[in-house]
């Protein structure tokens, strides 16, 4: 009996989603806010945050599932800040305790953005442009840009379900 072997392409490997990286310093529920009124849709704050085990770190997300187009969007928080205090020993008298404020990302490569808007879905080119053009409209929004998922190292930090 002959035995039949099925290879399957890489397709399935990469999923299809557009990602854009925000520079702003609004904060994520005005940002949302913000968004929703340009974009005409209805990003809502998820009940528990993203949180990534190994980093210690959790993220802010917003969701909001398109029912027309089968699209879910989400924009998450790319930086998260955690205070620690940190015990100093010295030859004296007194113990002193310091405060540190740690940092992390969910996206390391991309330091400097903000925010990321993911969209769950491959769109157009002119779709992506028009995104871009309206959220550059917000004032409070240094600098929006489309990023390349398939150039990124930390793209399973993406997977939010």
């Amino acid at each position: 009996m002959a035995v039949q072997k099925f290879v399957l392409d890489h397709a399935f490997d990469e999923a299809l989603f557009t990602l854009v990286g925000i520079h702003c310093n609004l904060e994520d529920y005005r940002l949302a806010y913000l968004i929703n009124r340009v974009l005409g849709i209805a990003l809502k704050r998820r009940k528990t945050d993203l949180d990534l085990s190994h980093s210690q770190a959790t993220f802010s997300i917003f969701e909001w599932e398109d029912q027309k187009q089968l699209i879910n969007w989400s924009l998450v928080s790319n930086i998260c800040k955690k205070e620690e205090f940190q015990t100093r020993k010295f030859d004296s008298l007194f113990d002193s305790q310091e405060k540190i404020i740690k940092t992390f990302h969910l996206l390391p490569e991309y330091k400097t953005v903000n925010f990321l808007l993911k969209i769950d879905s491959e769109i157009s080119t002119n779709k992506t442009k028009y995104i871009l053009d309206r959220l550059l409209k917000i004032p409070q929004i240094a600098t929006a840009y489309s990023i390349d998922s398939s150039m990124l190292k930390s793209k399973d930090n993406l997977i939010f379900n």
